[in-house]
């Protein structure tokens, strides 16, 4: 399988009233055909900007100021507003954090689903638009989709419309889909059938999948390759597999250290101390030093380059370099 998107020295700055926040770093990943992609990180590390950069949905304050996001041989970057809203919904779609903020409380669901096939695939009639509403309402596997088709979005559960949002996003067959914590606010047991959704729907449409989420159960259970992100930057990458079995960078550790585990019923949670860095001004080194058990004086004065952990699998760590001896300093 080729890659489908390919993201390089990606640079993202955000302009304030009090200053400029460099909220994503010379970040670098790829995306594979038919592949999920699980982007991870404490909330404030990245993840959403970069997503919203690729879709040249950032907000007005917001600027790509270097990289480049490369969709099939071509540079996304480089395209007009009016360009982008060709890609946008057709070729890439994104399912965002909040259902209830992304549907229009005063429209039908169905009339919401048809106006992304009204903006894309204008040779539709009125009635072949509306028999594609409810196949997709099918499709994400709301029941009676004929009569959730003249609903609106309150009278929904949750659940059911974060299914109707999936369904606006995957309305034009997009080549790329990217969940923003698709199972956020939701229950277990709602968050479970999401995900089998996000699945089924994959194996059906052959779509690419990007999930952003903090939650590693969400990520052991849908995704192939993982890309955990600390303070704008990219820290680790590797398969799922390779990354809950031997995490390399001392954030992953701590993040998976601090998944809640049955067998240690009674105990304290185990958390991550400090808080994440002022990306008004970002350390010089590695993003986590400040909060890392094992930093050295080169952590906080040098960013690290990316190590190889194994197949596939990299980590941008002091300790994997050869000149590290494990001492503190």
């Amino acid at each position: 399988m080729g890659k489908i998107l390919e993201v390089s020295n990606l640079t993202i700055h955000i302009k304030t009233h009090k200053g400029t926040v460099q909220a994503v770093r010379d970040v670098n990943f790829y995306l594979n055909e038919q592949e999920t992609l699980a982007v991870v990180g404490e909330s404030g590390s990245g993840k959403s900007i970069t997503m919203k950069g690729i879709m040249g949905i950032l907000p007005k304050n917001g600027k790509i100021t270097e990289g480049t996001v490369m969709y099939n041989g071509k540079d996304l970057t480089k395209y007009t507003e009016r360009e982008m809203q060709t890609i946008r919904g057709s070729e890439i779609a994104m399912v965002f954090q909040d259902p209830m903020t992304s549907l229009n409380p005063t429209m039908r669901i169905g009339k919401q689903i048809e106006e992304m096939l009204k903006a894309h695939k204008m040779d539709m009639t009125a009635e072949q638009r509306k028999a594609r509403a409810i196949e997709l309402l099918s499709l994400v596997g709301i029941s009676n989709p004929e009569q959730r088709y003249k609903q609106y979005p309150h009278q929904l559960s949750g659940g059911m419309r974060q299914r109707v949002v999936i369904a606006i996003a995957l309305a034009c067959d997009p080549k790329v889909l990217i969940a923003d914590e698709p199972t956020t606010a939701l229950d277990v047991t709602i968050q479970a059938q999401i995900l089998d959704l996000m699945r089924d729907l994959q194996k059906k449409t052959k779509t690419s999948i990007i999930i952003i989420t903090h939650n590693l159960g969400v990520v052991a259970n849908i995704a192939d390759r993982v890309a955990v992100m600390y303070g704008g930057k990219l820290v680790e990458t590797g398969d799922v597999y390779e990354i809950f079995k031997n995490p390399c960078h001392e954030y992953t550790k701590g993040l998976l250290a601090s998944i809640p585990k049955a067998h240690e019923k009674g105990n304290r949670l185990r958390a991550i101390p400090g808080t994440p860095p002022d990306l008004m001004d970002p350390p010089k080194g590695c993003p986590f030093a400040a909060r890392c058990n094992e930093t050295m004086v080169v952590c906080q004065q040098f960013m690290p380059e990316y190590s190889d952990c194994g197949s596939n699998h990299k980590s941008a760590c002091w300790l994997l370099d050869p000149r590290a001896k494990g001492g503190k300093a």
